[in-house]
């Protein structure tokens, strides 16, 4: 059995450079700091030390000692990572999630050309048939949680969809475990890309040739792109442009223009 963050012998977490955390942050007030994430950074601090996580390099550049994550994503997503300065924030901040007056937007990068917009409705529950134990999967029955995602093609081109994603409900893996059953899978997702035995190998050998032709990215193409905060008190809009890796996929393997991308990602 196997944990998606595991060790991997090729790709260890990368520990925080000091000199380039301070282009990562988008936004700082009196109340929170708000962080464009990389993919790959995980965002609790670990074993590893303070710079091997996003909230313990904060706390080393910033000199404070008690962060709130008010957001978060898994290690391969990039995007928008929101982090409260104090417990006040931080409560406010997680009412507004809790009462669904917050709004997230992905940019995920699908395997397919999904033509129309659609909406996914399908409870999630453990794939009880993936030697993968973190692997969730639609199906039915106990231990299934309601989940519904909404796809919205922004740029299809050359056997790929560029999506705008927004989920309604927060369960694990939900962008990633839908698109799959949709039949459009994320590009370079390793646990729901294929089978098990590429997410396993990755475990086992880090990247190689087979991952390369199977995935094409080197991680999971999915953005946190836009956090909306539509509570009567905390009415805030933050936003991380497109990442680098996936901004590159988009202009070379689907041939799309630097205006037409601009075009796309101005909505």
């Amino acid at each position: 059995m196997s944990g998606e963050d595991a060790a991997v012998p090729n790709r260890p977490a990368p520990k925080v450079d000091p000199a380039e955390l301070p282009r990562w942050l988008i936004e700082e007030d009196d109340d929170f700091f708000v962080f464009d994430k990389p993919g790959w950074l995980v965002c609790h601090p670990s074993k590893d030390g303070p710079w091997s996580s996003l909230v313990g390099a904060v706390r080393e550049w910033k000199g404070l000692t008690t962060l709130h994550l008010v957001s978060r994503l898994d290690r391969e997503t990039s995007g928008i990572i929101l982090i409260a300065k104090h417990a006040a924030a931080a409560s406010l901040s997680q009412t507004a999630m809790e009462r669904r007056w917050v709004s997230k937007t992905y940019y995920a990068i699908l395997k397919g050309e999904l033509r129309e917009p659609v909406q996914v409705d399908q409870a999630l529950g453990p794939d009880e048939t993936s030697k993968v134990i973190v692997k969730t999967a639609v199906r039915t029955g106990p231990g299934t949680s309601p989940a519904a995602t909404f796809f919205e093609p922004a740029l299809v081109r050359g056997g790929y969809t560029l999506a705008r994603v927004s989920p309604h409900t927060g369960r694990k893996h939900q962008i990633r475990a839908h698109a799959l059953w949709l039949g459009h899978p994320v590009i370079g997702d390793k646990l729901y890309g294929g089978d098990d035995s590429l997410y396993l190998e990755f475990v086992e050998h880090g990247w190689t040739d087979r991952l390369g032709q199977a995935l094409e990215l080197e991680r999971q193409a999915l953005h946190a792109a836009r956090l909306d905060f539509r509570a009567p008190q905390f009415q805030r809009i933050f936003r991380a442009p497109l990442a680098p890796d996936m901004r590159a996929f988009v202009l070379s393997k689907m041939g799309v223009t630097e205006s037409e991308l601009a075009a796309v990602l101005a909505v």
